[in-house]
C-alpha cells in the first residue's frame, strides 16, 4: 500500500508571517524530502516492520541530521524553529521516520557536541552528519524508566580503561547503531555519559521483536559484559543525572513540533474526505458534527503551533526551562492523539485501513505519548513547577 495523496498545509493564524525565509526553505525541503522519500512507502514499512537502512544515509545528504550543531562538525548551524520544522515535517510522514533523525540529533550528536572532548567532537560528529554511521542512546534500564536515576548500569575504574556492565532497553536505531552513548554510574555512584562502539568484546543490541507501534524503525536493547571502555570515550565536560536529561530536554522539544505534524496530517485526511464522501445524499462535512470535528481539530492546532513556535524562540534567547519543554511536549501529543482518532472516526470504516495514515500515526503517538517521559511524568514535572512540592519523590 502507498500513500500519494498530496499534503496541504494548515495555518489558520498566518503563523508562516513570523517565519524567516530560510526557516520555511527549510521546511519545504524536509517537506519535498517526505512526500518523495517516506510518503509512497510508509505504509508498506509500516505492516512488514521494515526499517529501510537506505533511508539513514539519505536523511544525512538532505541536512537531515545535526540540524543544528556547528558547521565545524558537519552540521547545519541553524536555529530551533528550523530543527523544530524539520521534525514537524518527518513526523507528518512517520513517527518511526522523526524518532530515527531525533535520536540521532538529540540524543546523540548534541551530548557529544555538548559534552565531549573536541577529539570525540571531530572523530564521531561528521560522520553522524552525513549518515554514514548511526548512533542510539542508552539510559532507560528493564526496572528503570521514569526514575532513571536508579539505574544500576556500573562503570569500574581499572587503569587504562573502565569496565562496562548492565543492560539498557527500548532503544531506538540500538540494533543497526555503529556507536550508542551510554549512561551509566561509577563507583562513586556519580552518572557518567560513554561512547560504546559496535563490536566492542561483551557488548550486543539485540531487536526488539512483538511491536504495534513504531514499526518503521528500529528498536532494541543494549547489553555490557564486561566491555572494556577506553578512557577516552567518557564524555568529559558534563556528568551527573543533569547531563542525560539536558538531551532528553532536547528531544522532548522535538517531539512537541513532530506531532504537530502528525495532527495536520490526520486534520487533511479528514477535511478532504468528510468533503468527498456522501450519506444521504449530501457530503458528510455538511453535517454539523462532522464540522465540529474539523473546528476543534483546526484550533488545537493552531494552539500548538503557536506553543512550538514560543518555546523554539525561548530556547534560542536561552530563556526555556525543561518545565516550557514539558508543557509542550504533553500537549501536542495528546493533542495530536484525539485529532487522529477524531480523523479515524470521519474515516468510519475506511479510517481502519492502510488506505489512510491515521491507525498508523494513531500507534505510533502510544509511544510518543510514553517516551522521553510519560504523559504522566510530564504533568506532575509542571506540579512540581506550580507548587515547589515535587510528587514523584
Amino acid at each position: 500500500m502507498t500513500n500519494n495523496r498530496d499534503f496541504d498545509s494548515v495555518d489558520f493564524y498566518n503563523i508562516d508571517e513570523l517565519l524567516t525565509d530560510e526557516q520555511k526553505l527549510i521546511r519545504g525541503t524536509v517537506r519535498d524530502f517526505v512526500t518523495k522519500e517516506i510518503s509512497p512507502f510508509i505504509e508498506d514499512w509500516y505492516e512488514n516492520s521494515h526499517f529501510p537502512l537506505e533511508i539513514v544515509k539519505k536523511m544525512g545528504e538532505t541536512g537531515i541530521f545535526g540540524p543544528n550543531v556547528d558547521q565545524r562538525y558537519g552540521g547545519g548551524g541553524m536555529d530551533n524553529i528550523s530543527y523544530g520544522l524539520i521534525m514537524q515535517e518527518l513526523e507528518r510522514g512517520d513517527s518511526g521516520m522523526r524518532s530515527t533523525a531525533s535520536v540521532q540529533s538529540s540524543l546523540v550528536m548534541y551530548p557529544i557536541e555538548a559534552y565531549g572532548s573536541e577529539e570525540q567532537k571531530k572523530k564521531y560528529l561528521p560522520k553522524l552528519a552525513s549518515g554514514e554511521i548511526l548512533g542510539c542512546f542508552g539510559l532507560t534500564e528493564p526496572d528503570f524508566g521514569s526514575n532513571p536515576g536508579g539505574m544500576i548500569t556500573k562503570l569500574e575504574d581499572h587503569g587504562d580503561y573502565y569496565l562496562l556492565n548492565g543492560s539498557k532497553m527500548w532503544i531506538s536505531n540500538s540494533p543497526i547503531a555503529d556507536i550508542a552513548v551510554v549512561w551509566a554510574k561509577d563507583e562513586n555512584k556519580r552518572i557518567k555519559g560513554v561512547i560504546v562502539e559496535k563490536g566492542m568484546e561483551g557488548f550486543s543490541a539485540p531487536k526488539t521483536e512483538g511491536k504495534l507501534s513504531l514499526r518503521s524503525s528500529l528498536t532494541g536493547e543494549l547489553v555490557f559484559n564486561d566491555v572494556k571502555v577506553p578512557k577516552d570515550n567518557i564524555l568529559p565536560r558534563k556528568d551527573g543525572l543533569g547531563a542525560p536529561l539536558g538531551c532528553l530536554d532536547k528531544a522532548r522539544y522535538g517531539i512537541s513540533w513532530g506531532a504537530v505534524g502528525v495532527a495536520m496530517d490526520c486534520y487533511d485526511c479528514a477535511k478532504k474526505y468528510s468533503l468527498e464522501r456522501k450519506q444521504f445524499d449530501k457530503p458528510i462535512a455538511s453535517f454539523q458534527l462532522v464540522q465540529k470535528k474539523l473546528a476543534e481539530m483546526l484550533t488545537e492546532i493552531t494552539k500548538a503551533q503557536l506553543l512550538c513556535w514560543r518555546l523554539g524562540k525561548l530556547i534560542d534567547s536561552g530563556d526555556v526551562t525543561s518545565s516550557h519543554i514539558s508543557l509542550a511536549k504533553r500537549n501536542n501529543v495528546e493533542v495530536a492523539l484525539k485529532i487522529a482518532r477524531e480523523a479515524r472516526q470521519i474515516h468510519g470504516g475506511m479510517g481502519i485501513t492502510n488506505d489512510f495514515p491515521m491507525m498508523r500515526h494513531m500507534m505510533n503517538l502510544e509511544s510518543v505519548i510514553t517516551y522521553e517521559g510519560t504523559h504522566d511524568i510530564h504533568l506532575l514535572i509542571l506540579g512540581n513547577e506550580i507548587t515547589g512540592i515535587p510528587a514523584f519523590s
